[in-house]
């Protein structure tokens, strides 16, 4: 079956989910990621979408190529193919990719598939290897009625209330970090459900939603209200438990010390010319620096002004003490660069070909697959239909 699927979508069946095939029901990010996931490692994703697209196409700029970025990142190594739920020829086309299908990824409101006979009951009722995974914002009991957008998810699970300046106003992560961990926990799960489905023959469901995520997500800080009954407060770039482990400035820019020991911060005392810090009963040990930090932080602060952050970080580094200058995008890219990381991985092929982020696992056994560039909208029916018709 491989062999026939590489010869009809020329990508190359490899990889650790070579054979498994998804029906991408998804839309924006977190599906969406987590299908590009899958099909990194080699499932054959079908993205089914709506005659008018994916949301994201429409979310630019930035653009490349007359093409949202936003789109591009998470829509790799999938094909495409635009059907419209409420004309029954075309609904019948989605039924017969989900009857191939192993896996089905949706993000409907909840309930809402059902009147095309696409909710998990009905579905799993004709395919009980189907393993059918669910993303909602905030659950199908209580929060059914709430949108599932990521700055909602962000402020109402405190994510929002912990980030930013004591005396600033919450804010937002730079990224939709809830989406992004969704995806991932919907990945997780999938690939928990195939394995488990080797032993038993029958699929499951999986039901993944923002708020769940991220309250997991935050891990220390909601273990400190559900475990410590402490409401964790905002503390600027500050740790609740760790010190130094924030940014200083230097005599150009500033630094990132993240010290997560007692023996790390003799280290950084040496290199700063301080030795007689680690001794101090106020900086010995990590409690002690974080009832003392504020003076700590001036002390390193007076000392650090005295070299820039580069110099300073090559000394850190070569003595094993974690620290880094605060970089942009385009700095972090360039430094992963540096290491070797080869953060960059260009998909497609010709005048199709796009720079994209690489798949973040590195598998032993080869590498991942690159050559199926995010599709146009139904850019890929005539191939789909093939298949179907196999």
């Amino acid at each position: 079956m491989t062999d026939d699927l590489e010869a009809l979508f020329g990508r190359p069946a490899t990889g650790p989910l070579a054979g498994i095939v998804v029906a991408d029901l998804s839309r924006v990010l977190a599906g969406p990621y987590a299908t590009m996931l899958l099909a990194d490692m080699g499932a054959l994703v079908i993205k089914v979408e709506s005659p008018r697209g994916d949301d994201t196409r429409g979310w630019v700029p930035p653009l490349r190529d007359g093409e949202g970025t936003y789109f591009l990142s998470v829509n790799r190594n999938k094909y495409s193919i635009a059907l419209d739920f409420a004309d029954p020829a075309q609904l019948d086309v989605v039924h017969r990719i989900v009857e191939r299908a192993d896996v089905l990824v949706e993000n409907f409101k909840p309930g809402a598939l059902r009147r095309f006979g696409l909710d998990h009951e009905a579905v799993r009722a004709r395919h009980p290897r189907l393993v059918y995974a669910s993303i909602t914002g905030f659950g199908t009991a209580g929060g059914i009625d709430l949108p599932g957008y990521d700055l909602l998810a962000q402020a109402v699970s405190g994510l929002m209330d912990v980030t930013g300046r004591p005396d600033g106003a919450p804010t937002k992560a730079g990224v939709a970090l809830v989406d992004v961990i969704t995806g991932l926990h919907a990945t997780a799960g999938i690939l928990a459900a195939l394995n488990a489905r080797h032993a038993t023959g029958r699929g499951d469901r999986i039901e993944v939603n923002l708020l769940s995520s991220i309250l997991s997500g935050m891990v220390n800080q909601t273990s400190a209200f559900v475990a410590g009954d402490v409401v964790p407060r905002r503390m600027g770039n500050a740790h609740p438990s760790l010190s130094p482990y924030e940014p200083f400035p230097t005599a150009d820019r500033d630094l990132v010390l993240a010290v997560g020991n007692d023996a790390q911060f003799a280290r950084l005392s040496e290199v700063l010319g301080m030795p007689q810090l680690a001794d101090d009963p106020q900086f010995a040990t990590m409690g002690a620096r974080n009832q003392h930090r504020e003076a700590l932080r001036a002390l390193l602060s007076e000392r650090l002004r005295t070299r820039g952050a580069d110099e300073w970080f090559e000394l850190l580094r070569a003595v094993g003490v974690p620290s880094g200058p605060i970089l942009g995008v385009d700095g972090g890219v360039r430094f992963a660069e540096g290491l070797g990381l080869e953060p960059v991985a260009v998909t497609g092929r010709g005048s199709r070909a796009i720079p994209t982020v690489r798949h973040p696992i590195a598998y032993a056994s080869g590498e991942v697959d690159y050559s199926q560039a995010p599709p146009h909208l139904d850019g890929d029916r005539e191939r789909v239909m093939a298949w179907l018709d196999r």
